[in-house]
């Protein structure tokens, strides 16, 4: 019946979805070239609300669960299992007030409505998984503007997306590189349950009536802990929570 619903519902998602895309992106151009990042930051905020709110038209539900009060006055590295490109979202909607970045591949800054120019305005990384020491080069300057501005950044480090829900085995490269430029920064794993039934069937038709959930997990604090620690740690809490 779900499948079924798909093929009614899918083209109303898809509409409203690249509707909202085009809109936005004149939007965020003016504000970046005329009111300057904050500005922008705020056009990219109401976008992504948007966008999260677009599965009302599958009849999908969204929850964020956040138990814990996160600082403000420090960065974060978000650590999240990854099932479809509908996780992201609802994170940098939810996560506003932490200025979340993201570190995506290059090939997206181009040719994307909305994404792409807020890929090469937002201040996240654009990396080349072709050229490693451009990864970890671009990296490097995201922590910096970390240290600067006091961002966060969200990092998927299964490094692919889990097209079945099993969650893959955690890399814990980028949070090593991460925690080298800024050593105080807390991690903070999030778990994301059932964004991959979205896309179960492929890109057409989607899946509808699904709980989409968003659990915000306990802080793991760096100090005295290796960056292999902390990513087995955060694998394994994200797993708890998804009966892995």
């Amino acid at each position: 019946m779900s499948k079924l619903f798909g093929y009614i519902l899918s083209p109303v998602f898809y509409f409203f979805f690249g509707l909202t895309l085009c809109i936005f992106h004149p939007i965020q151009w003016i504000c970046y070239r005329f009111f300057g990042y904050k500005a922008h930051k705020v056009s990219v905020d109401i976008l992504n609300f948007f966008l999260t709110y677009c599965q009302i038209f599958l009849f999908n539900s969204v929850r964020f669960k956040n138990d814990y009060q996160l600082p403000t006055d420090r960065p974060i590295i978000f650590t999240a299992n990854h099932q479809s490109m509908y996780d992201i979202p609802a994170m940098i909607w939810f996560l506003r007030k932490h200025s979340a970045k993201f570190i995506s591949k290059i090939e997206l800054t181009k040719g994307i409505p909305s994404i792409s120019i807020n890929l090469r305005l937002g201040g996240g990384a654009n990396i080349n998984r072709k050229d490693n020491k451009q990864a970890i080069s671009e990296i490097i300057n995201l922590g910096r503007r970390m240290k600067q501005n006091n961002w966060s950044t969200v990092i998927f480090p299964e490094g692919t997306r889990a097209k079945d829900g099993q969650v893959k085995t955690f890399q814990f490269g980028g949070i090593a590189t991460l925690l080298k430029v800024v050593p105080n920064a807390l991690v903070v794993p999030i778990a994301i349950e059932n964004s991959w039934k979205i896309v179960r069937f492929g890109m057409f038709p989607l899946t509808t009536g699904l709980a989409l959930k968003w659990t915000v997990l306990k802080p793991i604090e760096p100090e005295g802990k290796t960056a292999n620690d902390i990513t087995l740690e955060a694998e394994t809490e994200i797993r708890k929570v998804l009966g892995q």
